[in-house]
C-alpha cells in the first residue's frame, strides 16, 4: 500500500515543481510630467511592466528609477485616461524580436510592430533587446574598404568595413539626402535605418521618395517620429542596433544608419530629468554622455567568423554650433566625422561635404600610399584657395606669389565638380579614384 502511494507521488512530483510564481501587482500613486510613481511591485530597473489606462486598456512601460518604495515608470505611448490607483503589472521575461529574412522590406516602431500595413511579421526566430558585449580585443580590425557609391566619401574620405562615423550637419544641408544615397549605392548586403525623432511627415518622404522601393527591398526601417514618448525613442534605438547586431552575426556586411544620434539624446535627457537627475553640461544629464558611447560600441566589426556593422549617426549642430555638447561628445567615441556645410549648400554643391572639417581615421590603414597621396593633395589644394579666397574673389592675389595657390586656382572648377554628385548618379570605389585623378590632371 505505501509503495503504491509513493510511486504515484512521484508521478505528480513535476506538477509541484512548476517555475510559474505569482505576480505581485501594484498600483499608480502619482502621475508627474512624463513619470508614474507606482507602489507594491517587486521589479527591477529596467523591467517592463504594463499599466490599465483604461478597462480595457493596457500600456507598456518600463522601470526608469525608484527612491525607497517609490517605482518610477515611463510609457512607451499616450497614456490619456489614466487614474490614481491604476493596476500595474510586472511583465515577465526579457522583450522579443522577430527577425529572419521577412524582416527585409518592412517598417516597424520601436517596439517591434509593423508600421506599413503589411501585415504581422512571419520570422520564425526571435532575439532579445539586449545583445551581448564584445570582447574588445576579439574584435576584427577594420581592414576592407566599404563602398558607399559617394565618389567625395569613396576617394577622400574612404570608409572601412566596422567603422563608426558621425555626418555632423546643422537643418536643411541634405543629411537626409546623402542617407538615402548611400543606402541605394552601397555595396553592403543589408541596410538597417534609423528614423529617431524625425518629423512624422519626413518618416514617410524618407522611405517613399529618398530610400525608393530599390533601396527599402534590402532594408530594415525603423521609425520613431518626434511625437513618440521618450522611451519609445530611445527603445527604436537599441531595437536599430540589436537588428543590426543580429545580421552581423550572421556574417552579412551591414550598413547601419541612425537619423539621429542627437534625438537619441533629447529623448534620454527627458528621462533622466523627469526622474530627478540634475542637469550638468548645457542641460543635459551625465547619464546621457553615457548611454552615448553604450550604443555606438555595440556597433563596428564582430568577432572572427562574422560580419561587420558600418555605422553612420546624423549629429545635429544646433546653430552650426560644432562645440554642441553632443556633437563633441559623439566626435570623441566616433572613428571619424564628416561635417556637412550651409554654405556649401546654399551655393546649391550636393553633397555639402566639408572635406577640410571632415575625417576617416580608418582611412591612412585601409587605401594605397598612392590614393592616400591625392586624397591629401586634394585637401591641401582646396584648403589653399579657401585661405585666399578673399583676395581671388577681389583680384588682389598676384600669379606666381604662391606655387601652390597658382595650381589651386587652376584645378577648383575640376574639384568642385569632383565634389559634387546628383541624387541618381551613383560611383564606385574604382570610379571615384578615376574621377580624383581626372580632377587633378
Amino acid at each position: 500500500m505505501e509503495s503504491d502511494l509513493l510511486s504515484r507521488l512521484e508521478k505528480l512530483k513535476h506538477f509541484s515543481a512548476s517555475p510559474l510564481q505569482p505576480v505581485l501587482e501594484g498600483k499608480v500613486t502619482r502621475m508627474v510630467g512624463l513619470t508614474m510613481e507606482a507602489v507594491g511591485c517587486k521589479v527591477a530597473l529596467g523591467d517592463r511592466c504594463s499599466v490599465q489606462v483604461r478597462k480595457n486598456k493596457w500600456v507598456e512601460s518600463e522601470v526608469v528609477g525608484f527612491t525607497g518604495n517609490l517605482t518610477y515608470l515611463m510609457p512607451t505611448e499616450a497614456i490619456n485616461g489614466i487614474s490614481p490607483g491604476a493596476r500595474v503589472k510586472p511583465l515577465m521575461g526579457e522583450g522579443m524580436m522577430m527577425v529572419g529574412p521577412e524582416l527585409l522590406g518592412r517598417v516597424v516602431n520601436g517596439l517591434g510592430y509593423p508600421l506599413d500595413g503589411k501585415g504581422p511579421i512571419k520570422a520564425k526566430e526571435k532575439i532579445g533587446m539586449q545583445g551581448d558585449i564584445i570582447n574588445p580585443l576579439k574584435r576584427k580590425p577594420i581592414t576592407d574598404t566599404l563602398d558607399v557609391g559617394i565618389k567625395s566619401i569613396n576617394s577622400l574620405l574612404t570608409v572601412g568595413k566596422g567603422q563608426r562615423l558621425g555626418l555632423f550637419a546643422g537643418s536643411g544641408v541634405g543629411k537626409s539626402m546623402l542617407l538615402g544615397m548611400m543606402t541605394r549605392f552601397t555595396e553592403a548586403d543589408i541596410t538597417i535605418v534609423g528614423l529617431i525623432g524625425e518629423r512624422g511627415r519626413e518618416v514617410k518622404e524618407f522611405i517613399e521618395q529618398i530610400l525608393g522601393s530599390e533601396g527599402l527591398a534590402r532594408s530594415v526601417v525603423i521609425a520613431s517620429p518626434a511625437d513618440d514618448s521618450a522611451l519609445m525613442r530611445l527603445r527604436a534605438a537599441t531595437l536599430t542596433t540589436r537588428i543590426a547586431e543580429y545580421y552581423r552575426d550572421q556574417g552579412k556586411n551591414v550598413l547601419l544608419l541612425m537619423d539621429s544620434l542627437t534625438r537619441y539624446a533629447q529623448a534620454q535627457r527627458e528621462i533622466a530629468l523627469s526622474v530627478g537627475e540634475p542637469p550638468a553640461t548645457k542641460g543635459y544629464p551625465p547619464s546621457v554622455f553615457s548611454k552615448i558611447p553604450q550604443l555606438v560600441e555595440r556597433a563596428g566589426n564582430g568577432a572572427e567568423g562574422s560580419g561587420s556593422i558600418t555605422a553612420f549617426y546624423t549629429v545635429l549642430t544646433e546653430g552650426d554650433d560644432q562645440q554642441d555638447p553632443i556633437a563633441d561628445a559623439s566626435r570623441a567615441i566616433l572613428d571619424g566625422h564628416f561635417v556637412l556645410s550651409r554654405r556649401l549648400a546654399e551655393e546649391g554643391h550636393y553633397p555639402a561635404i566639408d572635406i577640410e572639417a571632415s575625417i576617416s581615421r580608418a582611412m591612412p590603414h585601409i587605401v594605397s600610399d598612392a590614393h592616400l597621396k591625392g586624397a591629401l593633395r586634394v585637401k591641401q589644394l582646396y584648403s589653399k584657395y579657401q585661405q585666399n579666397q578673399d583676395l581671388i574673389a577681389v583680384g588682389a592675389y598676384v600669379k606666381g606669389a604662391d606655387p601652390d595657390t597658382d595650381q589651386a586656382i587652376a584645378l577648383m572648377p575640376e574639384i568642385k565638380s569632383f565634389l559634387q554628385q546628383g541624387l541618381s548618379e551613383q560611383f564606385n570605389i574604382d570610379a571615384s579614384l578615376e574621377a580624383l585623378v581626372k580632377a587633378m590632371t
